[in-house]
This record gives C-alpha cells, structure tokens and sequence, in this order.
C-alpha cells in the first residue's frame, strides 16, 4: 500500500456559475503531474503490477489499465494497442483530480480491486478476469471534499466528431459563457447538448466501427433531480473528448446534493457495438462485490421493493413514471403502458414520498416504506390532481410537466435559443380556436420576445362573471415570471416560484419545479361584447437582469382559462 498525505480539497466554485460563467471544465484544476507512459501495448494475463508510479492492472482481455498509487487518477487505459487516455496533459480522475490520497490495490478472486481514500471520500477501480471493462465507485460521505463526476478523457482524433455535444474552436464562435458555440453554418453545439433525460439511457459514448468506448451508467441512487434530470453525459473537442459520469451536478439542480456510495458505473470497450445489456444499472449482477468491503456498499439482500398493481386515472397517449425519494436516495419505475403496473428498483430501506408522474408532471403523491428482503405491495393508486382533466373555457397546449407541443420545444434540448434552425421567437398574436399551439413559443424571455398576445371570445354568460387564468411553466431563469394584461386590467406581479438559479433555457433542460401561476381575473376587465375578442399580454417580469437569451425567462407547460 503506498500511504500519502492528504489535503482538503478547494471547491472549485465555478461548479455553481450562474448565466455569468457556466461551467468550466478542468478549469483551474491542480492535476498530479504530467501524464505517464503508457500502459504495456500488448495485454497478457490476469493480474497487476506496480511499475513504481502506478498500478498496472492487466484484465486478462484486449485491456491494460494503470492507476497513478499517489493520487488515484487512471493514467493510461490501452486497448488492443491503442492508448484511449488523456489529453491537454490531463489524467482520467474524480472531479479535476483529488491531489495526494492513500492508494491500494488486491486481487480477490476473479477481482482487482484498486481502492483511493482522499479524507472522508473513497473510490473504486475493480476489473474482472477476461473483461474490457473498468467498474468504479465513488463515495462521496459529506460536503467536505468537492466530487461530483468521474471523467475520462480520451484523446483527439479516435472518434468521430459532428455530435451536438461537440464543437471545434479553430471555425466555431464562442457565443455563451466558455461553453457553447455556433458553427458557421448558424448551428450552436455545448458540451450540455446530450438531450438524454437520465430515465432514457444506460450508456453514452462513441464508435469507429471497430472500436466503442462507453461510459454505462449507475443506477444514480445517490444522485439528485430525479427521473427527467438532464446534465452533462459527454463532450468533444477538437483537442480530446470527455465521458462522464454526473455524481451531482450544481446547473439546473432542483435537489440537494446526496451523500453515499455511487456505483458501479462502467468504462466499457467493445468491438464497436453498443455495450452488453449485462452492465445495465437495472440488470447487471453485482453479488461479486458483496465481498470486496466497499465502503457504504449494499448489496440485493439488504434492500427491498416496492410493487404497484396499477395505477387510474391515467389519460391516453401519455407516459407515467412512478417515483421514489428522500433525502438519503431517489429511484422510479416505469408503469406499464396498459395496466399502470409498475415493480421498483431494489432499494435501500427507508421511508420514501412515492410521486406518480404523468409525463413529467406531478400528478399524485404519497409515501411508502421500504423493508429490507421484502417486496412491499401498493394496491391501485388513483390521480387526483391532473389538471388536465378540468374543465376550461379554453386551453393552449396540454399540462404534461414539459414544453412539448409549443414552438422549438422539440428543438431545445440539443442546440442553443439562437440556433439557425429554430422558428423566430417573436410571434404574432395567438387566437384561441384558430392559431395552433405549435405556433405558441415555448420560452419566453424579457429581453427576447415579451409582450405575447392572446385573443379569445367569451359568451355573454361568461362575461358576466370573473375567471381564473392559469399559466403553467416547468422552469424560471433569473426569476423571470409572467405578469398579465388582461385588455386594460394589469395583474399584480406574482412572487418568484422556487426555481434552479444557474442557467436552463440555453443548456438544454427546461426542467425546473413546475409551479402554476394563477390569476383572478375581473368580470371588470372583459370588453362587454360576445363578438369582441378579448387580449391578454404576457410579459416575463423580474428584479433580475441579464439580456437576450440570458434574460429572466419562462418554460411553458400550458396556458389555460377557466370557468
């Protein structure tokens, strides 16, 4: 074992950069050195070594791997010859490198198992006997060390290049924070342009061919934002490529950070095909590591499941998704399309607020308990609280937690605002029965396209009375909120809904909390005539500033009158 000392890691505060800064990867980052020699070209047998720098593991397969035993980053990763790792003169490693840790390593069986203590927080490195996979953990046990990702950076020039997530800096103009770019051609491409709530993949990566190289992802028990978070999964540049796996991520969080044992997610070579379904987070067998002693491991015999007979209420055409969370863990399961039927994941035992999401809406909650080796049964639950099901005057898209529907929606999870390819977002007016939802922007901004306008009638019975207008948005940037003019009636501005406060708009999630604006609107304010159209004007308000795209804004979910 090779004993180091140990420092305190700074946190890097640009993790939490607002519309000002972003995020910058690597930047300012203190890594151990310069990058080593490659590991051995050609792989032999199952076993390790210490080149006395690093740890050199063999798997037995086409992957050779090594571990720096002074600070636990991964210095070389050699497959079939072709050395994948590093670039910039930087090593794979925890968050931008964790300096001097206490480093060890031991064979177990079929197992190499690479431990790395840096104070509270521990990481993992395992591979198995015959296998080009590296499996790693990171326990993270409280706010004292700044950990939350695991990138590995490949080198430039092995994988293709023309994804949304990528750019390259010698043509493309940077025209946000130090992150996002436009092509010449009009297109935008940020490193944030994945598009892949966390529900919807196993794995991202990259193919040549010949060649894929894949970063398999977790189960994200210890994770935040639950099922629809979307965050950093990849970048390429130019000059070297990252795979992530996101531990928590401080842009466009709407939970606080946990704390505990992330992992097994997976760095996975193949022969260019996408990697086993076996190393999936929901079906991968991990009864090997029962007994390597991880530190806050938990293995299927010390946890539990929860189990729904179905699920009413449900609408048609939608997806609902059942979710679980407290403070210590997060979990979901899809609902069968036909029956609601839904069986969770194996969890960690406890107390959890059970949410059925109809999309990514909210639409009834309670709470659930967890025992260990046992499967807890939930008879039908019943939705109560889908707004979709009351009666409106008039309604413009659908109440779905997301934009879907609206102007752009389709487009702003892979590209920026301002992308060439997007509809102008200034609009004319929007008249209820005539105009299509599709035509209704689905952002909105103070200093992009304020002032939207509504027509609509009212029957001589609805205008003798006062009416309540809804306004439902899924996230807030900068505080922004809608004020309204209701012909020559003005709202009073609506306090700030509780909203993420670094950017969202332009990094490819409108997911926030979704919060419902509601207006009571006068009998007063309408023009007393069933032929006249009556106006409303949005405006995105806010104490806050900022321009352009990065002025306070809205995400819509939907646009409502009621009776």
């Amino acid at each position: 074992m090779a004993h180091h000392g140990r420092r305190r890691l700074t946190r890097r505060d640009v993790l939490l950069r607002t519309a000002a800064g972003g995020l910058v990867l690597g930047g300012g980052a203190a890594v151990a050195g310069p990058l080593l020699a490659t590991a051995d070209a050609a792989p032999s047998a199952f076993g390790y070594r210490d080149d006395g720098r690093a740890y050199v593991i063999t798997t037995g397969a086409d992957l050779v791997f090594k571990v720096d035993h002074r600070n636990g980053d991964l210095i070389s990763l050699v497959h079939k010859g072709t050395e994948y790792q590093g670039y910039g003169n930087r090593n794979s490693q925890v968050e931008t490198g964790l300096g001097p840790s206490s480093v060890s390593i031991r064979k177990t069986g079929d197992t190499i198992l690479v431990t790395v203590v840096h104070g509270t927080m521990h990481h993992y490195y395992a591979a198995r006997r015959g296998e080009n996979n590296v499996y790693m953990w990171t326990n993270k046990a409280d706010a004292s060390i700044t950990a939350t990702r695991y990138i590995v950076r490949v080198r430039p020039g092995l994988f293709p290049n023309n994804d949304p997530d990528s750019w390259d800096s010698r043509t493309d103009s940077l025209i946000e924070a130090q992150d996002i770019r436009r092509k010449p051609n009009g297109t935008t491409r940020s490193k944030h342009y994945s598009n892949q709530r966390v529900i919807d993949y196993d794995h991202v990566g990259w193919s040549d061919g010949k060649t894929g190289m894949w970063m398999v992802r977790g189960n994200h028990e210890k994770a935040s934002g639950g099922p629809f978070y979307r965050s950093l999964m990849r970048h390429h540049y130019e000059d070297g490529a990252g795979l992530y796996e996101i531990l928590y991520y401080g842009e466009n969080q709407t939970e606080p950070m946990r704390f505990g044992l992330q992992g097994p997610y997976v760095l996975a070579f193949t022969d260019g095909g996408a990697p086993a379904r076996s190393l999936a987070h929901d079906v991968i067998d991990t009864s090997w590591v029962d007994g390597l002693g991880l530190v806050g491991w938990v293995g299927r015999a010390g946890r539990g499941r929860v189990a729904g007979v179905g699920i009413s209420g449900r609408g048609d055409g939608h997806a609902y998704t059942v979710g679980f969370s407290n403070p210590a863990a997060q979990y979901w399961a899809k609902a069968d399309a036909a029956t609601g039927h839904f069986v969770s994941p194996y969890m960690l035992p406890g107390t959890y607020k059970l949410t059925v999401h109809k999309d990514e809406l909210a639409v009834h909650t309670t709470s659930v308990t967890v025992t260990a080796g046992k499967t807890t049964a939930l008879h039908t639950l019943k939705i109560t609280a889908d707004p979709s099901r009351n009666p409106a005057i008039w309604r413009i898209g659908d109440w779905t937690g997301t934009p879907d529907g609206f102007k752009n929606a389709s487009l702003m999870t892979t590209m920026h605002p301002s992308d060439a390819r997007a509809r102008p977002w200034a609009t004319g007016v929007h008249t209820v029965g005539s105009s299509s939802p599709a035509d209704f922007p689905c952002y909105q901004w103070a200093g992009i396209n304020n002032a939207l306008k509504i027509r609509f009638r009212l029957t001589r019975q609805q205008l003798a009375s006062g009416h309540t207008l809804n306004i439902g948005i899924t996230t807030a940037f900068a505080n922004g909120r809608p004020r309204i003019r209701v012909n020559e009636w003005v709202s009073a501005v609506p306090a700030p809904a509780k909203e993420p406060t670094t950017r969202s708009l332009t990094v490819g999630s409108y997911r926030g909390n979704n919060h419902t604006y509601s207006y009571a609107v006068p009998a007063s304010a309408w023009i007393k005539s069933a032929t006249a159209y009556q106006e409303v004007t949005i405006d995105v308000v806010s104490g806050s500033g900022g321009t352009a795209y990065l002025s306070p804004g809205v995400s819509y979910d939907a646009i409502e009158l009621l009776p």
